[in-house]
């Protein structure tokens, strides 16, 4: 496969993924975190990141605002609810095991 094809598939892939979760907004972060360890919050970092190897400033604000599709501060207030203890717990406990992983 040429690499400018390989770029494009993953290009659509990606938004494939934003479109999804953008669509999903029952699926919260903190469910996101505790199953796969990343998130959309993790997705803006990404993008940032990604921005920033090439020479491209782009804020996180502005990145999760792509990756929400909107503000996250109206993303939150629509969409986001409290995590429950399990969840908080569930997500703790996996903190804690990547932790013990590194040492």
């Amino acid at each position: 496969m040429d690499q400018n094809l390989q770029i494009q598939l993953e290009a659509a892939v990606y938004r494939r993924l934003r479109d999804h979760l953008q669509q999903h907004t029952e699926a919260q972060n903190i469910d996101l975190m505790i199953l796969a360890d990343f998130c959309r919050n993790c997705l803006a970092k990404w993008y940032v990141a990604a921005a920033e190897e090439q020479g491209v400033d782009l804020g996180y604000e502005d990145a999760r605002t792509l990756v929400y599709g909107m503000p996250y501060p109206e993303w939150k207030t629509k969409y986001q609810v409290e995590a429950t203890p399990e969840q908080q717990t569930a997500y703790d406990q996996k903190q804690q095991a990547k932790l013990a992983k590194h040492e």
